[in-house]
């Protein structure tokens, strides 16, 4: 059936809008109190320096990001305050850690930690960690991390929820065959929908072989403040862990 020109534009239109929607933002608020003299200092003179450069091609190998040699790189998407980033970072001096985070107040934690403990191999985006997936070169980082992603635990929120089919496979691009993807989550319902997913993409084996493995945090997966504040209000987080085809 003919459509007049008209309606022709029209339908043109809404193809376009839909084709250059943006995803849904997958995080909440960006800033909550105000920052500490220092904090605002080193996001004006630090965060420059070890901001990642998304305007430029990411270098092959990815570990040539680093002023020091690195032999892996590893990813954190969601680094909170940054605990759990520092502690793999002092923990493992010869990987290159990329962090992730679009909320300042924690970005302005990180980069305190990072002055104070010297250390040099991180770098980090202060935004939404898709842009940075996206830039990744394929097969270029060895473990990622995503601990107590905000769940959007309403219904109508899901929708919201960083992990979905796609960003599953995009994950999955970018980690090396072998390479490790750690989730954490104190929302059983949450959690049961990654375990679905990531397997249901075919690119991930689950690597537990009894309910301790996803029960009880491994040794190398130290405590978040996050996961305390879960624990002392009574919830039971599960630790999943992944493995690249």
């Amino acid at each position: 059936m003919l459509r007049s020109p008209a309606k022709q534009r029209v339908l043109k239109h809404e193809t376009q809008h839909v084709s250059e929607a943006k995803p849904f933002r997958s995080y909440g608020r960006r800033k909550a109190r105000p920052l500490s003299g220092r904090k605002d200092r080193l996001l004006t003179e630090l965060l420059p320096i070890l901001r990642l450069p998304l305007t430029e091609q990411a270098p092959v190998p990815l570990t040539r990001l680093f002023a020091k040699d690195v032999t892996q790189v590893w990813l954190e998407i969601g680094f909170g305050s940054g605990d759990h980033l520092i502690w793999q970072a002092e923990h493992h001096k010869d990987i290159g850690f990329i962090g992730c985070e679009p909320f300042i107040n924690g970005v302005a934690s990180l980069l305190g930690k990072i002055e104070s403990a010297g250390l040099i191999t991180i770098l980090t985006h202060d935004g939404d960690a898709r842009d940075v997936v996206a830039w990744l070169p394929p097969n270029s980082v060895t473990r990622i991390f995503l601990l107590f992603p905000d769940p959007w635990p309403k219904k109508r929120h899901h929708k919201r929820r960083l992990l979905s089919a796609d960003s599953v496979m995009q994950l999955a691009r970018v980690l090396a065959p072998g390479g490790e993807f750690r989730f954490a989550s104190d929302n059983g319902d949450y959690a049961g929908e990654t375990l679905l997913t990531v397997l249901a993409g075919g690119a991930f084996v689950w690597s537990a072989e009894s309910p301790r493995d996803w029960r009880v945090r491994p040794s190398d997966w130290p405590e978040t403040r996050y996961e305390r504040k879960a624990l002392s209000a009574g919830a039971k987080p599960s630790y999943l862990t992944f493995h690249r085809l």
